[in-house]
C-alpha cells in the first residue's frame, strides 16, 4: 500500500498494514534546511523552495505525507496583518494587527491572489505534481478563533468574549470565510487533506467558550470544505475533545499534554488521532531508547498517524523523527 493510501485510510480509521506516520504541522529543522539547501525565511516566499523543503518530510524523514505551510502567517498577512518572516532559526511572527474588535472585518476581494497565499497554493501544486498518488499532500489553514488572535491580538480578542461576545461572534463569522476560501483553494491546488489550526487550548479558551463560540464554526467547516479535516490544537485539550469529536472533524492532532491512552479514550472510535509525540522530550532530546518506547506506546494505544505533537523545534535533529518512523515500520 502506498504511503498516500496509508495516510488517507488512517485518517478515516480504515485498515492499513501499519500505522501511518506524519504531521499536519511543520517538521522543518535547521539541520533539515541544511540537508536540502533551502532556508527560512526564503522558503516562505518562494514556492519551489517551499515545496523542496516540504518534500524532505517524506524523502529524508520518511513520513507518509508532506505539508508545505511552515508558518502561521500566510492568510493573516493577506488580510492585513504585519509579519516578521523570521530567520533561519526563528519562526515568522505577526507583529501588527489591522483591526479593533468593534471594526467590521473586510476580506479583500483579491485575497487568494495575494503573494502570501499564492506561494502556498503554488507549492501545493508542485508537490502534487511531484508525488502524484504516492504521498499525501496536506495543506493548512487557520480557524476563525486563531485568526481572531491574529487580527485583534490575543488579549483584545479574549477579553471581548466577556465584554462584547456578540462582536466576537461577528468576527468569527467573518473570519471563517477566510478559512473556507483558503482551504478550498488548497484543495483545488492538489491538497488531499487539510490541517485546521485553531488554538482553543485550556490556557486561552475554556471548554464552555469552545462550545459557545467555536464548535458551531468547526462543524460548519466540515460541511463546507470537501476533504478530510485535521483539527490541530496545542496544549491540554482533554476537557474539550468530546466537543471536538461532535464537530465531524476527521482527525485530531493532539499534544503530549494529553496522555496518549486518554486521548484515544476521549476521541472515541470514529475520530482518528495524529501526533502526541513530545517535541521536547522525544523529538529534540530523545535517545534511540526513548524514541522507540514512544513509538511502541503510540502503536499500543492505536494512534492512527504517529508523529510530532506540533511544529517541531527548529533546533531539533530531524533524524530523531526518522528514528520514530523506523520504529513504527517494525512489525
Amino acid at each position: 500500500m502506498k504511503p498516500r493510501d496509508i495516510f488517507l485510510k488512517s485518517l478515516r480509521r480504515e485498515p492499513t498494514p501499519r500505522p501511518a506516520t506524519g504531521s499536519a504541522t511543520s517538521v522543518v529543522t535547521v539541520d533539515l534546511m541544511k540537508k536540502v539547501g533551502t532556508y527560512f525565511p526564503d522558503v516562505h516566499h518562494d514556492a519551489q523552495k517551499m515545496a523542496d523543503l516540504a518534500a524532505a518530510g517524506h524523502t529524508e524523514i520518511g513520513f507518509d505525507n508532506v505539508m508545505p505551510l511552515f508558518s502561521v502567517c500566510h492568510e493573516s498577512a493577506a488580510i492585513g496583518c504585519k509579519v516578521d518572516w523570521g530567520k533561519i532559526d526563528i519562526m515568522p511572527a505577526i507583529i501588527g494587527r489591522p483591526y479593533k474588535i468593534q471594526d467590521e472585518i473586510r476580506i479583500p476581494r483579491d485575497f487568494l491572489s495575494a503573494p502570501e497565499v499564492q506561494v502556498a497554493l503554488d507549492a501545493i501544486a508542485i508537490l502534487k505534481k511531484r508525488f502524484g498518488d504516492e504521498v499525501a499532500v496536506v495543506g493548512k489553514v487557520f480557524g476563525p478563533w486563531t485568526l481572531g488572535y491574529h487580527v485583534f491580538s490575543v488579549e483584545e480578542f479574549l477579553i471581548n468574549t466577556i465584554l462584547a461576545p456578540d462582536l466576537v461572534k461577528r468576527a468569527i463569522a467573518s473570519l471563517k470565510e477566510v478559512t473556507v476560501a483558503f482551504g478550498k483553494a488548497q484543495i483545488d491546488a492538489g491538497a488531499d487533506a487539510l490541517c485546521v489550526g485553531d488554538h482553543v487550548t485550556r490556557d486561552l479558551c475554556s471548554p464552555e467558550a469552545y462550545r459557545d463560540f467555536v464548535k458551531e464554526a468547526h462543524t460548519e467547516l466540515v460541511g463546507r470544505i470537501p476533504c478530510p479535516l485535521i483539527l490541530h490544537t496545542c496544549g491540554d485539550t482533554a476537557d474539550r475533545i468530546p466537543y471536538m469529536r461532535e464537530t465531524g472533524m476527521a482527525c485530531f492532532h493532539f499534544d503530549s499534554k494529553v496522555p496518549t491512552a486518554k486521548a484515544r479514550e476521549l476521541a472515541g472510535e470514529k475520530m482518528s488521532l495524529m501526533g502526541g509525540t513530545s517535541n521536547f522530550r522525544i523529538i529534540r532530546e530523545g535517545t534511540s531508547e526513548t524514541i522507540a518506547a514512544d513509538g511502541r506506546e503510540k502503536k499500543a494505544c492505536r494512534i492512527d498517524i504517529i508523529g510530532p505533537e506540533c511544529a517541531v523545534p527548529l533546533d531539533a535533529p530531524y533524524r530523531n523523527m526518522k528514528m520514530l518512523v523506523e520504529e513504527v515500520w517494525k512489525s
